[in-house]
């Protein structure tokens, strides 16, 4: 048992050697920062802007350069970004290097099933109503 002991010890010590373990966490919590999500409608151009922000400050001040109204926003996480980043890849969807898609039905139905903030504004999600009939 002692040297099963002094093997991990050893092992544990290599180990550290390739792969440095750094105190300072600012590295690792990159996707886990907290902020706000949102989307963004363009009324000109017909384009939606999804993105997230550290701050509502960050978020005003783009709201007032561009000519994009907000639809919704929500607190979240930059990680809830990326996921949804590679969702839409993965679905196929066309979109810019900043995040701007061309506005579609199926866009705002994507977003809102996976949980993305849209709004009601331009997307009314459907209820489904049963009825259950007891015979």
């Amino acid at each position: 048992m002692n040297q099963d002991n002094m093997n991990y010890k050893q092992l544990n010590k290599e180990l550290r050697k390739l792969i440095p373990l750094s105190r300072n966490t600012a590295r690792f919590s990159y996707g886990f920062e907290s902020g706000i999500i949102y989307t963004l409608y363009s009324d000109k151009s017909n384009l939606i802007e999804i993105g997230f922000a550290q701050n509502i400050k960050i978020l005003e001040n783009k709201l007032f350069k561009n000519e994009f109204i907000l639809l919704d926003k929500k607190k979240g996480k930059k990680k809830q970004l990326n996921l949804l980043i590679k969702t839409l890849n993965e679905l196929n969807v066309k979109f810019s290097d900043n995040l701007i898609f061309k506005y579609s039905d199926t866009l705002l139905k994507h977003l809102s099933i996976l949980g993305w903030p849209v709004g009601r504004s331009l997307y009314k999600q459907r209820t489904i109503k049963k009825e259950f009939s007891y015979a």
